[in-house]
């Protein structure tokens, strides 16, 4: 007899159990095939439209620690960064496919916790989990998210599309969550309400698909490594550079913080999953979109650098230290 709460369940009953729990939410609605149950789902595509595609691991001691991140805040985080990325290309999601590796002595109760974070952000957005896959670990937790989006076709917002003379744009506050996990690495211990743009971080969907609607943005990607480490994949798929008023950009304070180290955060922690957008000049981009802030911080430029102006109007030059597998830290 399984006890709740005990290791996870064997694999075809935690399926089963996965199964049921989302064909229970709000999120399960009929996205014109079948789910859960075959070798593959059947997913449609509406009429006129092309598919988002994109992939994203959420690692433990990556990613995450068990020890101060509850099991709800992992799987709306590993849900998040899927969710982001259809919202940088101006696409709606459509399904979502988990596979989950959980290692032995894991609790099932950390499962259902995952579980049930994952699924409430799939009930907001009303995406199906349409599939996946279940595995042993030998080691720590380790999820892949992959979401199937949609958009009409030719009109997805890439990277590549800044042009000199653009303006570059922000949504949101950046750096909280990166000023967070220092927090949290220095011993403190938060509550996972009381910073919720680590712990619980909001997709920018509504955001991307009205930028891509209404033709405001020509190149868009989402804030996942660092401002500056993104900025710079714009500009090296789009062949430009830009210069940046470092006063302008919205930078989030916690703490004790200082400008400066707030800044640093901002610049190159990552995982804010804010938007970063260039649009025409002759474009008027509002200072909000959907409840959210929008603001202006520089503009796309000839050269292939990207110059930071100081309040002093003294030019700064930061290297590309947002975040990178493999990258010598």
């Amino acid at each position: 007899m399984y006890i709740d709460g005990a290791v996870p369940l064997p694999e075809k009953a935690l399926i089963r159990r996965i199964r049921d729990r989302a064909a229970k939410r709000r999120g399960a609605r009929p996205h014109g095939g079948i789910g859960i149950g075959d070798d593959c789902a059947v997913v449609s595509i509406p009429r006129g439209h092309e598919a988002l595609v994109t992939t994203d691991f959420s690692l433990e001691n990556v990613h995450f620690k068990r020890d101060w991140h509850p099991p709800e805040s992992v799987g709306h985080r590993c849900l998040t960064r899927g969710l982001s990325d259809i919202a940088a290309m101006g696409g709606e999601p459509v399904a979502v496919f988990l596979s989950l590796a959980i290692p032995r002595g894991l609790t099932q109760d950390w499962v259902d916790g995952f579980l049930r974070g994952l699924l409430q952000l799939a009930d907001e957005f009303e995406v199906s989990l349409a599939g996946g896959d279940t595995a042993e670990s030998p080691g720590g937790i380790m999820a892949d998210i992959v979401v199937l989006g949609s958009l009409p076709k030719g009109q997805a917002v890439l990277r590549s599309g800044a042009r000199p003379g653009d303006r570059i744009y922000v949504t949101g506050e950046l750096g909280a969550s990166a000023a967070t996990f220092n927090l949290l690495s220095g011993g403190e211990k938060l509550r996972s309400l009381d910073f919720a743009s680590h712990f619980y971080p909001r997709p920018r969907v509504t955001v991307g698909r009205l930028l891509r609607e209404k033709g405001l943005a020509s190149a868009m990607i989402d804030i996942s490594d660092g401002l500056s480490t993104d900025l710079g994949h714009i500009c090296a798929e789009s062949g430009v550079g830009a210069e940046i008023e470092i006063e302008a950009i919205p930078v989030a304070r916690l703490g004790k913080a200082t400008r400066e180290a707030a800044l640093r955060f901002a610049l190159h922690g990552g995982e804010d999953y804010e938007l970063l957008f260039t649009a025409p000049a002759k474009k008027r981009v509002p200072s909000q979109i959907s409840g959210v802030a929008v603001r202006p911080i520089g503009r796309v430029t000839r050269g292939r650098k990207i110059i930071w102006w100081d309040k002093r109007g003294v030019k700064r030059e930061y290297p590309l230290w947002g975040w990178e597998h493999f990258k010598k830290r």
